[in-house]
């Protein structure tokens, strides 16, 4: 009995090797399959100061002003914040402290309040708008990093190829999406500002800024502001660190863009 099974097994085997050897290649990996981004360009319009104490976290436009999330790179006490600024100044019109050691990150404005995360801390605080008076708070269990909404839910990044939709009643994930181009995963996605059905955003550590279909992941263009150091190499100098900030006008049909101590916000247009 032992003898005919391990005789019929070995038949079998042989005929899936057979079969195994006629059966068509796996298709391709899709990714491969995608097209290669389309390079966009930009148009410099004006230029206007920035604080330099400001390690740009989140950056936003609403009625005439900037609304900016700053960070903490030192770790020190009671130094990332939340800003009203006059865009042609720079001049901080309103600001809180988050207190103690916590890191601020992105922001988005929704249904007249603002939401703040913070990187590895794990909280998330939701403001009035007119008074920065905190109303809310949550928790959730990734990083945080980037932080924008489609009117919504809120969109928030994690420094992975990740990006997340939040019910904004209760912070709970509804779907996420993984950002991909014709080279595969893009990690390190940070600063988002949605931007006429598309996400916009950058990454962290470069001067690129990806144009992502918000439905299926996938990077459809790519905006490479590193002209902007070229033009101005202060900002290639400490304080100044990476590019970091996005902040779309669609009244204006304009957008901002500074960096993490940056002297400089810049005022452009995309072709």
């Amino acid at each position: 009995m032992k003898n005919w099974t391990l005789a019929a097994a070995t038949v079998l085997l042989a005929g899936l090797s057979s079969c195994n050897n006629n059966t068509p290649d796996k298709p391709a990996d899709p990714v491969a399959t995608l097209p290669a981004p389309q390079q966009m360009t930009y148009t410099l319009l004006n230029v206007y100061p920035h604080d330099t104490s400001s390690y740009t976290q989140g950056l936003q436009y609403l009625n005439g002003f900037l609304y900016e999330g700053t960070g903490n790179p030192g770790f020190g006490e009671n130094i990332s914040k939340l800003r009203k600024v006059e865009v042609t100044t720079g001049k901080s019109l309103q600001q809180i402290v988050l207190k103690g050691k916590l890191f601020g990150e992105g922001i988005t404005v929704m249904n007249n309040k603002v939401f703040q995360i913070t990187w590895q801390d794990k909280k998330a605080f939701v403001y009035n708008l007119a008074d920065f008076k905190l109303t809310k708070e949550f928790t959730y269990n990734t990083d945080g990093w980037g932080l924008t909404n489609d009117g919504k839910y809120l969109i928030m990044s994690d420094g992975s190829d990740k990006i997340y939709f939040r019910d904004p009643e209760t912070f709970q994930e509804i779907t996420h999406i993984s950002v991909q181009d014709n080279t595969g995963l893009r990690n390190n996605i940070n600063e988002l500002e949605y931007i006429n059905g598309f996400i916009y955003a950058n990454v962290y550590q470069t001067d690129e800024v990806l144009k992502i279909d918000p439905g299926n992941g996938h990077v459809v263009g790519k905006i490479d502001f590193s002209g902007l150091k070229n033009d101005y190499p202060e900002l290639t100098q400490p304080p100044s660190d990476y590019f970091n900030g996005i902040a779309w006008d669609s009244t204006g049909n304009r957008i901002f863009v500074t960096g993490k101590n940056w002297s400089k916000l810049f005022e452009v247009r995309l072709n």
